[in-house]
This record gives structure tokens, C-alpha cells and sequence, in this order.
């Protein structure tokens, strides 16, 4: 069997799985828990503008409603007003909500929970068959991401592909070869994309 032919399923295989990205209104089934989006990243999965959240406090239905964070990373609820959602893990969020609830509502029983996660972008550029944006609605991979947008195309210089990722003020350029991962080899270097990483194909 050709390597092409091997290539080619490996990219159908992957474009398949659980892990593939969705457009934004088919992320997740309103009122999915965060068991279903945001457990698809880990307990650590930080809320980012976009992401629709549930927030309800037991017997109030007043005080249960389903809130966009906006692009600044606020949302704002009665009571407590606006307060900053952007970057902070789901118990971090209940956390500092309680504590703002506290003084109004006594024995109170809060839910937060993730139910759309909209704000896991990655773009994928340059010689691939479908470029733009991906919503990521689980972990992802390179080549996984790469097979999301149909693969690099006949005219891509598959062996200088580029990552490029926003750390602490700075951007690092991560390189990956996918004739190599393809083929078995540094394995390593297929690592998973974080929110607002850009693979560039070349």
C-alpha cells in the first residue's frame, strides 16, 4: 500500500473522531452540563468570552439563568452585578459567586456549569485544503486540527509547518514535520492545541 493511501485514511480516521471541531451552534445541546462540554478539557478548563454558562440557585428561579461571557470576559448577574468569568475555572467562578450571594440568600445551594464552550478557537492557515478558524470541543492535536481543515494541499511544504502560541506576553513558534508524525516519527512534536493557537502551513 502507498504512503498516500495510508496518509489519506489516516486524515479520514482522524476528521471522524469524537474529538473533531463543531460550528458554534452545534458545540453542544442547550442546557448540556459541563460533564459533556466542559469536562471534554479537564476540571482546569478556563472559561473564555463566548462560552455560555449556567448559573442557578436552587429553588430561585429568579436567580437562574444561562449568561454569555462577553469579549471583555465579564457577565453579569442580580444581585452581584457584573464580575469577571474570563479565565477563571469553574470552582473559581462558584467560589467568588457565593461569596457575593452570601450576604443575600441564606443556605444557599449555587450550580455553575459550562454548557456551550465557544471560545476554544484555533485557526489553521496557508496551503491547506479548508483554512480558517476551528472549534475545538475537546483536546485536540496538530495533525488532528489539520485534518479538520482537509490536510495540507499538493503545493504545502509539509516539512516546515509552524504553531504559532501567545504565552505570557510573548509568541513562541513551535515546529512540527508532518511527513514525520505521519510516518511514526517525533511523535512528540504533535502536541495539543491551546485556545488561540495559529498552525501555519507553508
Amino acid at each position: 500500500m502507498s504512503k498516500s493511501v495510508l496518509v489519506t485514511g489516516l486524515l479520514i480516521l482522524l476528521a471522524v473522531s469524537p474529538a473533531a471541531a463543531a460550528e458554534p451552534g452545534k458545540a453542544g445541546a442547550a442546557g448540556a452540563s459541563a460533564a459533556g462540554q466542559g469536562e471534554a478539557f479537564g476540571p482546569e478548563y478556563r472559561i473564555g468570552p463566548g462560552d455560555q454558562l449556567g448559573i442557578e440557585v436552587w429553588k430561585d428561579p429568579a436567580l437562574t439563568r444561562a449568561v454569555i461571557v462577553l469579549p471583555d470576559g465579564k457577565i453579569s448577574f442580580p444581585l452581584i452585578g457584573e464580575i469577571v468569568a474570563g479565565g477563571k475555572t469553574v470552582a473559581g467562578l462558584k467560589k467568588e459567586i457565593e461569596g457575593r450571594l452570601a450576604p443575600y440568600i441564606q443556605n444557599l445551594v449555587l450550580t455553575v456549569e459550562v454548557r456551550q464552550i465557544n471560545s476554544m478557537q484555533v485557526y489553521v492557515l496557508g496551503r491547506v485544503n479548508t483554512p480558517g478558524r476551528v472549534i475545538l470541543t475537546g483536546n485536540v492535536d496538530v495533525l488532528q486540527a489539520l485534518a479538520i481543515a482537509g490536510g495540507p494541499n499538493s503545493f504545502a511544504n509539509r516539512s516546515n509547518i509552524r504553531i504559532f502560541r501567545q504565552e505570557r506576553g510573548r509568541t513562541l513558534v513551535i515546529p512540527f514535520d508532518y511527513d514525520d508524525v505521519t510516518a511514526g516519527k517525533k511523535l512528540e512534536t504533535n502536541i495539543l492545541l491551546h485556545r488561540g493557537d495559529v498552525v501555519f502551513v507553508p
